[in-house]
């Protein structure tokens, strides 16, 4: 990054630099916080996003609710959590199979929220019911051959119960031995049960979800050819693990991360890490990317059910990337702090664009194989949340401010 002091002789050579690029600079109005140091850090390298350059379709951005270890949303938490114009605009909302099938019907008023918003449920296992597995406990255990087919069944009376899911999970983590509700399953074991019952599961399948998004687990359970063929979405957490670009050809989703379960979710810095962690996946070709609790001290809606810093972090892209726009080429990493994803659904381009630096930056675009007259930018930073400010476009160039440590997206007219 280039420094330019604020003066008369630097302003002169930014707007050569501007007019030389094509480039239409933009003061920010009242909403957008000014820059309040004595000097602005210009990127040398113009982005280019590529429009006519598709990458992998998004499905969306959420969180979990797990009624019986949180108790549900509210009604007002349901909105402030879903609602794309007033919340945060999650488009996915992740449930439990419960173990008891009297437990079915409780997530569905949730679901229901999320589907009127546009969004969509999915739901996972941690433990198949006691009485079809091998140790006839809920903690641990693997789910035996023989009752294959009675799960099969069981997961399609959830689904039917909670008015259909866009994808269900038969197990939750089973590379991961824990104390609590749980199953371990080999990849050979989790294949075997999606070749023989997966397309008698109720929904399409995601699997196999293992806990650190273990590539050789992976491809073990890619290795049966016919759970490959019955299984929808590749998914699997990232604890201890960091995005990477899985080679398979199917899509991929990130189920369940959080990354600080002593920090709030008011924590600027922490909420910046997962713009990040967002940005990651998205860079690795990933087309779902959902938190663990949405409503938590450490989550995106706080337990008093105000929206919290990680909340807003996470609208700048659920609010207005949403399911089925598709990624496009863009320059990812024009300069050291500062990284670039951009998105489209027909005409109407998105771009989400990060500032890690502790230095307000001058950000220059260029559009290629797409028109837009203008954008809406909405920028969070620690003091603002989603304020919106309008980018002219010149040609098929533009430039924005980006305040220290903040986030912004950018909304073609």
């Amino acid at each position: 990054m280039k420094k330019i002091f604020i003066g008369f002789t630097s302003m002169l050579f930014i707007l050569g630099c501007q007019k030389a690029d094509s480039l239409v600079s933009k003061t920010p109005e009242k909403g957008i916080p000014a820059n309040t140091s004595s000097a602005v850090d210009t990127i040398a390298t113009i982005s280019i996003i590529d429009a006519s350059a598709t990458q992998q379709t998004i499905y969306g951005f959420g969180g979990a609710d797990i009624i019986d270890w949180t108790g549900d949303l509210t009604s007002a938490q349901r909105d402030s959590a879903f609602s794309p114009t007033n919340g945060i605009g999650l488009s996915i909302v992740r449930v439990r199979v419960p173990v008891d099938s009297a437990e079915f019907v409780q997530a569905k008023a949730t679901i229901d929220i999320c589907k009127s918003y546009g969004g969509m449920a999915i739901a996972s296992t941690w433990s198949a019911p006691a009485w079809m597995k091998t140790n006839d406990s809920a903690i641990g255990g693997t789910l035996k051959p023989s009752s294959y087919a009675d799960f099969a069944a069981y997961l399609r009376r959830f689904n039917k119960a909670v008015g259909g899911l866009a994808a269900i999970s038969p197990t939750n983590e089973p590379n991961y031995k824990v104390s609590y509700e749980s199953m371990q399953m080999t990849a050979t074991q989790v294949a075997d049960f999606v070749a023989a019952e997966g397309d008698s599961s109720g929904a399409p399948i995601m699997a196999p979800e293992p806990f650190n998004m273990d590539q050789s687990y992976i491809n073990s359970y890619l290795s049966n050819a016919t759970a490959k063929s019955k299984t929808a979405f590749i998914a699997g957490h990232i604890y201890g693990a960091t995005p990477y670009t899985l080679s398979i050809d199917k899509p991929v989703w990130m189920t369940e991360h959080y990354i600080n379960s002593n920090i709030s979710g008011n924590d600027w810095t922490n909420a910046m890490n997962a713009a990040k962690e967002i940005y990651d996946c998205m860079n690795a070709g990933w087309g779902a990317y959902i938190w663990w609790y949405i409503r938590r001290s450490y989550g995106p809606i706080s337990e008093t059910g105000n929206i919290q810093k990680l909340g807003y972090v996470m609208a700048q892209y659920a609010r207005y990337v949403r399911p089925g726009y598709t990624k496009i080429s863009c320059t990812a990493n024009p300069a050291t702090g500062v990284y670039i994803s951009a998105y489209k659904s027909s005409s109407k381009i998105v771009v989400v664009a990060i500032n890690q630096n502790s230095t307000h930056i001058y950000l220059p675009f260029s559009l290629k194989n797409a028109a837009a007259t203008g954008f809406t930018q909405y920028t969070t930073t620690n003091s603002a949340n989603l304020v919106s400010d309008k980018v002219a476009v010149s040609g098929n160039g533009f430039g924005i401010q980006m305040p220290e440590n903040s986030i912004s997206t950018l909304v073609s007219n």
